[in-house]
């Protein structure tokens, strides 16, 4: 089964950190929270208090990742950025070869360590001016190699049904669109 690991801060974006769970939960990825507050609480953007399940410090050296995920909203992604731990497992799963995604704002944190360089990536806008070295797209997620990045709150399902098709096949991803009513959403029911 797929290991995938999402870093939250103070501060994350509800919706950009709470969809992909859900939507990899379903998909029967093995999903973990991991906060980096200190504790297993966390506080969202817009005052939504979760219990993560994990702290940073209980989490082990994130070898086993598949992924690792990192929602945007200020000041998470800042919050994120300053912590020297979540840069570091980052690079380590990067230059491993394995998956790293982030969203919105949270892009910031890989533009800062070198990871977009000479890549295409997205993030809110405004936020283009800290993907160091990357290629601005605009696209709702744009993938360039083992990084995806995604636009903004409204990117969040794209990006991670997205996300869930690294993990299992496309009749299983389409099946749980269809099952979630997003293939209706989108227009694509057929």
């Amino acid at each position: 089964m797929a290991k995938v690991y999402e870093f939250l801060a103070n501060g994350f974006e509800d919706i950009e950190a709470l969809a992909p769970v859900d939507i990899l939960r379903r998909g029967g990825v093995d999903v973990k929270t991991v906060s980096i507050t200190g504790t297993e609480w966390v506080e969202s953007a817009h005052g939504v208090t979760v219990k993560a399940d994990l702290t940073f410090e209980q989490a082990g050296d994130f070898s086993d990742a598949d992924m690792l995920l990192l929602p945007g909203g200020m000041p998470g992604a800042s919050n994120l950025n300053e912590h020297e731990g979540v840069r570091q497992a980052l690079k380590r799963q990067y230059e491993s070869g394995r998956r790293v995604g982030a969203i919105c704002a949270a892009p910031m944190v890989l533009g800062s360590i070198g990871l977009l360089e000479g890549k295409k990536a997205t993030c809110y806008p405004g936020f283009e001016k800290y993907l160091t070295g990357a290629t601005y797209t605009a696209q709702l997620f744009q993938e360039d190699g083992n990084i995806i990045t995604g636009e903004g709150p409204a990117a969040s399902l794209p990006y991670a049904y997205r996300i869930l098709s690294y993990f299992v096949s496309e009749d299983e991803v389409r099946a749980m669109q269809h099952g979630m009513m997003y293939a209706h959403l989108m227009g694509t029911e057929a």
